[in-house]
């Protein structure tokens, strides 16, 4: 199968497949023309955020791939699953926008052919049980699970992932050094609003007047820091900055400051490599953020 560059497509959406034939068909023939296979996993209603992740993709492979699939493992009994946003006819001239090759939209079939609730399970500990692992139980099964397929049905050299979902990123990490995968996992930076809130593709579930508290969120994580530096105890700024989330209207999950590699609890004296994470409901939305220190 030859490939065609993008820039000879007269066409507003990008090239799409839907099954893994088709999808390794393509990937394969731009590796015997030598060329970087680049992938950026995502479940759609792409943004900013997501386009800033192809393009470093971009920066080093030389093809692209992106994959939309809102994958029902990751989501518990009572999250928004069904009403996700679901935009692929605009996720796809966004992607040609951004020059991205090929978009990859599997059905639930191809992703699970014994079906959701049939499909294996991978747990990765410990990096996975903590915060969000602990309030949304089984959910980084379903990442590790969905993404270590997408990996064997891409095949790619390289993936990036948003710090954003810092969290997830650790687990993807350690997925990959795991099961010795033969691919680089790339880590792009936060997009923000200019007021600072982290572009989701949860916030257009957001009305007009939770718009405008959604900032505390990082403003939040701006003061744990900033009372950090000062020398406040740990525990008490936690504290303090859950109480800041509830007068603000947030119903938080958590608010903490932990080791950015592992999420490990800092030790005392410890003053160096940590981030502040946050996790709270804002009517029917959940957001999560975070702040490295350094």
């Amino acid at each position: 199968m030859e490939s065609v560059p993008l820039s000879q497509w007269e066409i507003s959406e990008v090239r799409t497949v839907g099954d893994l034939r088709g999808l390794r068909a393509c990937v394969r023939a731009w590796k015997r023309e030598g060329h970087r296979v680049g992938f950026v996993p995502t479940m759609g209603n792409l943004h900013a955020g997501h386009f800033s992740l192809v393009e470093l993709a971009r920066r080093h492979a030389g093809r692209v791939v992106a994959s939309v699939f809102v994958n029902p493992t990751q989501f518990g009994p009572d999250e928004d699953y069904l009403r996700y946003p679901r935009t692929l006819a605009e996720d796809s001239v966004g992607l040609v926008e951004h020059n991205c090759d090929l978009l990859f939209a599997p059905s639930i079939d191809v992703m699970y052919p014994f079906g959701p609730d049939h499909a294996l399970r991978i747990h990765v500990p410990d990096v996975g049980d903590t915060l969000e692992g602990a309030h949304r139980p089984g959910h980084f099964d379903g990442v590790a699970t969905v993404v270590a397929k997408l990996f064997t049905m891409v095949e790619p050299d390289l993936a990036v992932f948003g710090q954003k979902d810092w969290q997830q990123l650790l687990v993807v990490r350690r997925l990959v050094r795991e099961l010795d995968m033969p691919l680089e996992i790339l880590a792009g930076p936060i997009v923000r609003e200019p007021d600072g809130l982290a572009m989701s593709s949860r916030n257009r579930y957001l009305n007009g007047r939770q718009r405008a508290r959604a900032t505390e969120l990082h403003a939040t994580l701006q003061w744990m820091h900033d009372s950090f530096v000062e020398g406040h105890v740990l525990a008490a700024i936690e504290g303090a900055a859950m109480r800041r989330l509830q007068r603000a209207g947030f119903e938080p999950d958590y608010a903490v400051v932990r080791r950015a590699e592992d999420l490990g609890m800092p030790a005392e004296g410890e003053r160096t490599g940590l981030m502040a994470l946050g996790a709270a409901r804002l009517g029917d939305t959940r957001l999560i953020d975070n702040l490295a220190f350094d």
